[in-house]
């Protein structure tokens, strides 16, 4: 097999000669994920096709499920992902419909033909639901799914009234982990973000929740923000630690345009909020604090302070792992057939009461799922390995190449390892390394 070919010139790909390629390498992030190629299947097949895939069990592998709980208090000034302000009569609408889908889905000859590895209650604000609602939701999930014995559950959420009774209501129902989005400790900074408790609540909360010693306990914290210095920084990683949760992803900032932070900004309500280079620099700070205390790095953003944290579900996810989607907005991948499900509310429920699937759109995989997952799974660890990739290794030997003359992975015999810089700009290096394997593959078919 011949080296792929591409345009060396293209800084888009090959990032920029820069003696300061951490910050300065590409213009800026292309998103939160690296994505890869699908065809979307017309909109009146997606029904039969959605149908299709749960009728066989399909490929034994990894399997996860994600459910959505598309409802906030508040909306967070960064957030992308808003769709409903917290009711309770809206919720429990929707918590009715919520069950039947599971119990639908539940019930199809793929759902239970191999066991799941890893379930994620996402948002939302899944911590928005009652006491009573979690505990349902938990027990429902370990009465209909087949689940690994040491599947986790994880119920994310945020800090502001996730009281006792909810914690202890979430650990009778069966969640085992937790991830609650800090994003800061700092008081003006959350005020600013919209985040709803100051920060010494914020540290009482986590340290009680520690206290349980009932379950691993995980936080975002968030680089980047509007207000947010590098002093205000290391103290947010000091307390981290002081809090004494069990693991810590640290994201950066990506600006979107319209959001709320973005009019915010334009009205002088806020300051600018960080640039790349300075968000660089927070990234930078943030490793080399997590390696001066021994933090168990489990990838390029994740790290975990005790053996408990596994971070399974987002490992996985970034892999070839099929992930069975439930509820408004929630996506996943059955069989090959990734979907969207709809978003909107009365959209939602009236499919489920029509025992219909709720899904937007639908996506048929064109067979190379296993492979991108790999190296989207790659770059999340921060090492690409030979042996995972047989001829593509010297097939991609020219990017890497390019890449490592600008300062962003190293070569070994053996592996290409990300540096620093590379490590903050991983997904844009999945991403292009994607494209090129898929400019690669449409050359390579004109030709035969």
């Amino acid at each position: 097999m011949h080296q792929v070919v591409f345009d060396r010139s293209d800084e888009q790909i090959v990032g920029k000669h820069t003696p300061d390629p951490l910050r300065y390498a590409f213009s800026g992030k292309r998103g939160p994920h690296a994505g890869g190629a699908m065809s979307p299947v017309p909109p009146p097949f997606v029904q039969k096709t959605l149908s299709d895939a749960f009728q066989f069990s399909g490929k034994k592998g990894n399997r996860c499920l994600y459910i959505h709980i598309p409802f906030c208090r508040v909306r967070c000034t960064y957030c992308n992902f808003f769709q409903y302000a917290s009711s309770k009569s809206l919720i429990a609408d929707y918590f009715a419909a919520l069950v039947k889908e599971l119990k639908f889905k539940a019930a199809q000859p793929w759902t239970q033909s191999y066991p799941f590895q890893a379930v994620y209650v996402g948002g939302g604000t899944p911590t928005d639901l009652s006491a009573e609602q979690m505990l349902t939701l938990g027990k429902l999930i370990r009465e209909h799914f087949p689940l690994t014995s040491d599947c986790e559950i994880t119920l994310e959420g945020r800090v502001n009234r996730f009281d006792a009774g909810k914690f202890e209501s979430a650990l009778e129902g069966g969640f085992n982990r937790f991830s609650l989005g800090v994003q800061s400790f700092n008081t003006k900074v959350r005020r600013a973000a919209k985040r709803l408790d100051d920060g010494d609540v914020v540290m009482a909360t986590l340290q009680k929740m520690v206290s349980y010693n009932a379950a691993p306990i995980v936080i975002d914290l968030m680089y980047g923000l509007p207000y947010q210095t590098p002093e205000n920084w290391q103290e947010d990683l000091e307390s981290y630690l002081e809090s004494g949760v069990d693991g810590v992803d640290l994201y950066q900032l990506i600006e979107m345009q319209n959001l709320p932070m973005a009019r915010l900004v334009e009205q002088g309500k806020l300051p600018e909020p960080a640039d790349t280079a300075a968000k660089a620099s927070m990234f930078e700070v943030g490793v080399n604090f997590m390696a001066m205390h021994h933090q168990k790095r489990l990838s390029v953003n994740h790290w975990a302070s005790s053996n408990r944290e596994r971070s399974s579900y987002n490992s996985l996810a970034k892999t070839d792992a099929q992930v069975l989607p439930l509820g408004a907005g929630a996506g996943g991948n059955v069989n090959g057939i990734s979907t969207m499900q709809t978003r909107d509310m009365e959209t939602y429920i009236a499919a489920i009461e029509a025992n219909e699937f709720a899904s937007a759109m639908a996506f048929r995989s064109q067979g190379s799922e296993s492979f991108n997952g790999a190296i989207k799974a790659a770059f999340d660890k921060g090492v690409l390995l030979k042996r995972d990739f047989a001829e593509w290794f010297e097939r991609l030997m020219p990017l890497f190449k390019e890449w490592e003359n600008r300062g962003l992975v190293t070569i070994s015999p053996f592996a290409v390892s990300l540096t620093m810089a590379g490590q903050f700009w991983s997904v844009n290096l999945a991403t292009n390394l994607l494209s090129v394997i898929q400019s690669q593959d449409k050359v390579e078919a004109a030709v035969c």
